[in-house]
């Protein structure tokens, strides 16, 4: 997955202690005063050049991501910010480098190198300095990012949608790898969680959306549309999970209105209904499943097979296992 490698961003004041250090170590080694002054400019720049430019290539190239990771990116901060952020660390490094290469040439013609010296730490740290809050936001970026899940494009997606607490949740943990937190409450999943499930040599992946009210688009949340993000870009099959009881809090009228504006977003995209909580209540011309007896859970994962078998996808699949190495 693109986030999981980038490595911690450090502080304007941590890249500058790491550097100052190193460049001392090396001014150490030299026993001509002037040498060791341009010797100590030339590895503190250096360093900071090398951890600046590393910070920026460690990120992932946001012109490549799949749109559903550029649409979560974009919820959960901002691609354009991130860019901005990136740039800066980057002209950072550019002018650190610039500058202490003018001011370690300028020493080799001058007669008072301790003061180059000092002049040039300065502006380095300066440089860096301006940059501090872009280094951080990106840290910021990164702690969360890389705790976005593996979702595979090239493996067989469900997709679980519905209103809050009507037992997304609970469905995918019986039937997958997935361990989502499960509670009484709306919006319990507060990010897309992924499970699998394997049918033979085969896999599939299912994913547990956050909650989705029906209501106007620029009335939903981030939440909610971490889940339309997911609906629409990963999606092989939508389960849309339907509460007879009505104990999520939201009526059958309303969940069937949800259901409808999905189908119309989701256009071309194969799509079952099933209703949960049948100890409570069932409703006729569906699966009826229910999450706590467990009764009717074979029937819902055998449809999500039936799309698995006819899925293009999972036709690549199984081609590319038989071509002999």
């Amino acid at each position: 997955m693109e986030f999981e490698n980038i490595p911690t961003i450090p502080t304007a004041d941590e890249i500058l202690d790491r550097s100052l250090r190193r460049a001392a170590l090396i001014k150490k080694e030299k026993t001509d005063k002037d040498r060791a002054n341009e010797e100590f400019i030339r590895a503190i720049y250096s360093s900071v050049y090398d951890k600046l430019i590393d910070s920026v290539q460690k990120f992932p190239n946001f012109d490549e991501l799949s749109p559903f990771y550029t649409d979560i990116v974009n919820l959960l901060f901002s691609v354009d910010k991130i860019r901005h952020s990136l740039g800066a660390i980057q002209w950072a490094a550019e002018t650190a480098r610039k500058v202490g290469g003018s001011y370690a040439r300028d020493m080799r013609n001058s007669g008072d190198t301790n003061t180059l010296r000092k002049q040039a730490t300065a502006r380095i740290a300066s440089i860096v300095h301006q940059v501090d809050k872009d280094l951080k936001y990106l840290n910021e970026a990164r702690n969360v990012l890389r705790k976005l899940p593996d979702i595979r494009e090239e493996e067989f997606t469900v997709v679980v949608a519905g209103y809050p607490n009507v037992g997304k949740s609970s469905f995918i943990n019986l039937v997958s790898s997935a361990t989502s937190e499960v509670a009484g409450y709306a919006f319990t999943t507060k990010r897309i969680i992924v499970g699998h499930h394997d049918v033979g040599r085969d896999r599939i992946q299912i994913v547990d959306t956050p909650g989705i009210l029906d209501r106007p688009v620029e009335e939903r949340n981030a939440i909610e549309n971490q889940a339309l993000s997911a609906i629409t870009n990963v999606a092989d099959m939508i389960l849309f999970i339907i509460d007879a009881s009505e104990g999520c809090g939201y009526s059958i009228e309303s969940q069937m209105n949800l259901m409808k504006s999905i189908k119309e977003v989701t256009k071309g995209v194969p799509f079952e209904a099933v209703v949960n909580k049948s100890d409570m209540k069932e409703m006729p011309g569906f699966i009826n499943m229910s999450t706590i007896t467990e009764d009717g859970i074979e029937d819902v994962v055998s449809l999500i097979t039936e799309y698995l078998k006819s899925s293009p996808k999972n036709l690549i699949a199984r081609n590319q296992k038989e071509i002999p190495e």
